[in-house]
């Protein structure tokens, strides 16, 4: 009789499971990464960290995992002068290759909130300058 070929065994070894922490802290570098990005926005609990001298890799970053897919929001400040549209589409682009990358998740949406602009320090310290000069 010959040999026949062994059944592949199909069973699995255990499972993975990606904590959302993980794929916020992955989002959250890939984006700071990102010309012209000023910072994350974290609201008030992520201010409040920041006081306590906690550093969040993942403020300004909410994950949604179900099924191996994830859905991404990320909230940002930018610096004044550069282009929302540009600095959006790169964002989404290093986060997707990013957390695709090493996670094997797919992700189905990044959405990018811009919360504000930060504007150049320099400037308005020799605006201040200027007027207590006159």
């Amino acid at each position: 009789m010959k040999d026949e070929p062994q059944e592949k065994n199909d069973d699995k070894m255990g499972e993975l499971n990606i904590a959302d922490e993980v794929v916020a802290i992955i989002a959250g570098m890939s984006t700071v990464r990102v010309e012209g990005i000023y910072s994350m926005s974290g609201g008030f609990t992520g201010s409040l960290r920041n006081m306590l001298g906690r550093k969040d890799l993942s403020r300004g970053v909410k994950v949604e995992i179900e099924d191996n897919m994830v859905d991404i929001s990320l909230y940002i400040v930018v610096e004044y002068g550069t282009s929302i549209p540009d600095i959006a589409w790169e964002i989404q682009d290093n986060v997707k290759k990013s957390v695709e990358g090493m996670t094997g998740l797919d992700v189905l949406n990044v959405d990018v909130h811009v919360q504000g602009v930060e504007f150049p320090v320099q400037e308005e310290e020799e605006e201040e300058e200027v007027e207590e000069e006159q």
